[in-house]
């Protein structure tokens, strides 16, 4: 930082501190001596913000971030000059490919009007540590422990902040900020913002937006001259948030530790082989951790070899060798399914096959309301639910024929989507399953409500969760009473599918901690009739508390990725290889009696 910059804001200090004196008031910061502002180091939990701009000697700063903790990531920010850094530990240290961007606080203005459906609020409780660390995981980001927010968090360096549904009382979004006057002893009179990240899950439209101005507003308050970033530089969304909030590009640099955390920063992109689907992606970066080799056989369709000790599997994302041919047409066909875990006493729906207009007639007068779902077919295509007429019956019926030439109709059971991964016959995530809904504004037509809501869903989860437009949405929306074109009352929810499935804009909710041991038991017993060691049980239930269900499908490839913070690659990969595993952990095991 230039030095008549460093001059200019010591000054305006001085003349804020003078007058809040004259005036009688308490100056909210001390005027600290020199030698106080020199090598100065935030501790963020997640590791330190070092300020560059503190260091008069790169030798020293080096020193500083070689002392980095393990599992921990530093940030060296506003380097002065990177490339003599670099020079210094070229094999050690690296430039980080991210932009700084600057909102100027004196000129900030706050939003006009506040979004509606949730509250931006500080940290307050162990419950929201944990949540902060369920988003960190989602967006692979280093967590924090709960032991540094309660008893070594300064509160007059870091501001936590987390966004929380009014009416869930979820946890959806999270942002830290960084008081420099505080962190600096008045070397820097400014701040900065770490940490963004909001919930793949998150129903309300500005979540991200609402925390960054909430912070903005808090250290303006505070009197600090601006607010900073760091963002990777091509993160177009964030960076069209940024802009949008009136932040511009200003050249400060950050230098990393080269670590395990920090690799896919430095080591280049990623060979146009290895562009795997996140579902892929997650178990071969496992198994990279553990120095498991990996082959991609085929990026496109997820297909990978994982070889270590003399054992190779191949695995499409995770369906493996071990999942028999048999087992696999089993779940393939789910008339099937239902016969062989209905015979394992597991409890199931009654179904028909469709064809015959009087039994089709009749089933439907029986249970007042059907599910239709061809015979074979994944990812929620051609499902659809809470059928009561026979004109919808029929046009469900052909609808899913496009997918197979064989359909179901199923009585429709109430109730909540339980999806539980059931690996090496023991249940390691449960996760409610919710269809995808839109949130009305007042203004949005529902087909621009969907639009938004897809592109969110889609930048969540890399492309793979998606609101189809298609006729079960729009009989959705119909049975709400709009249409394509109508537009949707501020605050009013509208269903627009019936299936979870993530891959038509389903949403997951992890329960793993809160989930009976009657379901637990029943999805071990499921995946014990179909002989399958890795697979998706869907049950559905009046709630994960309770023993009630009725089992719906398996599923043979279940996706790993969508149930943080529960270890799915690693108890995947622990029963591919259980030797690379370590001994200690092994030993750990085995006494427990897992």
């Amino acid at each position: 930082m230039a030095d008549q910059e460093v001059l200019k804001r010591k000054t305006a200090y001085d003349h804020r501190l003078k007058r809040m004196r004259d005036q009688g008031g308490k100056p909210q910061y001390q005027k600290p001596d020199q030698e106080n502002q020199k090598n100065r180091v935030a501790e963020c939990g997640w590791g330190r913000l070092i300020f560059g701009n503190t260091f008069s000697e790169a030798a020293e700063l080096v020193d500083v971030l070689r002392d980095e903790r393990p599992d921990q990531r530093d940030i060296a920010f506003y380097v002065r000059d990177p490339h003599v850094l670099l020079a210094g530990a070229p094999q050690e240290l690296f430039l980080d490919p991210s932009h700084t961007y600057r909102t100027n606080l004196s000129t900030y203005r706050a939003a006009r009007n506040r979004r509606k459906g949730f509250t931006i609020r500080r940290l307050s409780s162990r419950s929201d540590a944990e949540a902060i660390n369920v988003l960190y995981a989602s967006r692979r980001m280093v967590p924090v422990s709960l032991d540094f927010f309660w008893n070594q968090i300064d509160q007059r360096v870091l501001t936590v902040l987390v966004a929380e549904e009014d009416e869930s009382g979820a946890i959806v979004g999270t942002a830290m900020g960084v008081n420099h006057a505080e962190a600096t002893n008045g070397a820097d009179m400014g701040s900065s913002l770490w940490c963004l990240a909001v919930s793949p899950q998150a129903r309300f439209p500005g979540i991200g937006e609402a925390l960054v101005r909430r912070l903005a507003e808090q250290f303006k308050g505070r009197g600090l001259a601006h607010m900073d970033l760091s963002v990777l530089h091509d993160n177009t969304q964030a960076i069209a948030l940024y802009e949008k909030l009136g932040f511009e590009r200003v050249p400060f640099f950050t230098v990393k530790m080269r670590n395990t955390i920090n690799e896919a920063l430095y080591s280049g992109p990623k060979p146009e082989e290895d562009s795997l689907n996140p579902y892929a992606e997650l178990i071969v970066n496992e198994a990279r951790k553990r120095g498991i080799r990996t082959d991609i056989i085929d990026a496109r369709g997820g297909i990978f070899r994982l070889t270590y000790g003399g054992r190779s599997v191949r695995c499409r994302e995770s369906l493996t060798d071990f999942t028999s041919g048999v087992a696999m047409s089993i779940c393939d066909d789910k008339q099937l399914t239902h016969r062989v875990v209905s015979n394992a006493d597991i409890r199931v729906p009654e179904q028909i096959l469709a064809g015959e207009a009087d039994a089709e007639k009749s089933f439907l007068e029986k249970h007042g309301s059907v599910v239709v779902k061809p015979v074979r077919g994944e990812q929620g295509k051609g499902i659809s639910i809470g059928l009561t007429t026979a004109d919808e019956l029929h046009n469900a019926i052909e609808a899913a024929r496009a997918y197979s030439d064989a359909v179901l109709i199923e009585e429709c059971v109430e109730g909540a989507d339980l999806r539980l991964v059931v690996i090496d016959y023991k249940v390691v995530a449960c996760a409610i399953r919710k269809p995808a809904e839109i949130i009305g504004n007042g203004r949005s037509s529902a087909r621009e409500l969907i639009d938004t809501q897809s592109r969110r869903r889609a930048a969540a989860t890399g492309g793979e969760s998606q609101i189809p437009l298609d006729r079960e949405t729009e009989r959705c929306l119909r049975a709400a009473g709009f249409d394509w074109d109508s537009v949707v009352p501020e605050g009013q929810t509208v269903p627009v599918r019936k299936t979870a499935n993530l891959h038509t804009g389903g949403t997951i909710h992890d329960v793993t901690g809160e989930t009976n041991h009657v379901l637990i038991d029943a999805a071990i017993r499921a995946a014990r009739a179909i002989e399958i060691p890795v697979t998706g049980i869907d049950l559905m239930v009046k709630s994960p508390r309770e023993p009630d269900y009725h089992f719906i499908e398996a599923n043979e490839r279940p996706g790993l990725a969508n149930h943080e913070p529960q270890p799915t690659a690693e108890r995947f990969v622990d029963f591919l290889f259980p030797l690379s595993v370590p001994q200690s952990v092994r030993e750990a095991m085995t006494r427990n009696g897992k």
